[in-house]
């Protein structure tokens, strides 16, 4: 199973009035991380949206919350691929502080085109996310 990581420092903006990370915020660091990792396999969500009219909309989201999180908290959220199927993805996402995971979740995402018909997933792709060699 693939995992990728990416490391940040909560900011200010990022807090609500009672000083922790207001909840949409996660959401928006699901994307980053998801969009890092496909970066780190060579895969491009704008190249693939121009040049294949390939698509990756959240047709599902969830977020579990355990512990809050505060400005200027450094954050790792990590993130790998739960489950493939012939036109989806899943991505699972862990939040941590330190060793402490303070937020779990998942994104599923439909392969779709320019008209939002479901695609099959490429191979291209499919082998890019399937090859144990690659480490990220």
């Amino acid at each position: 199973m693939k995992k990728h990581i990416i490391n940040f420092r909560v900011r200010y903006a990022e807090t609500d009035q009672m000083g922790v990370v207001y909840y949409s915020n996660y959401l928006v660091w699901f994307e980053m991380a998801r969009t890092e990792f496909f970066r780190s396999l060579g895969l491009d969500y704008a190249k693939m949206e121009k040049e294949k009219n390939i698509f990756l909309p959240v047709v599902e989201s969830y977020c579990r919350y355990r512990s809050p999180l505060k400005y200027d908290d450094m954050v790792a959220v990590e993130v790998w691929i739960k489950e493939m199927g012939s036109s989806r993805l899943t991505f699972e996402y862990e939040v941590k502080r330190g060793a402490e995971a303070v937020t779990t979740g998942y994104t599923k995402h439909a392969f779709i085109d320019k008209n939002r018909k479901p695609l099959p997933i490429p191979d291209d792709v499919r082998e890019l996310l399937e090859d144990p060699s690659i480490s990220t």
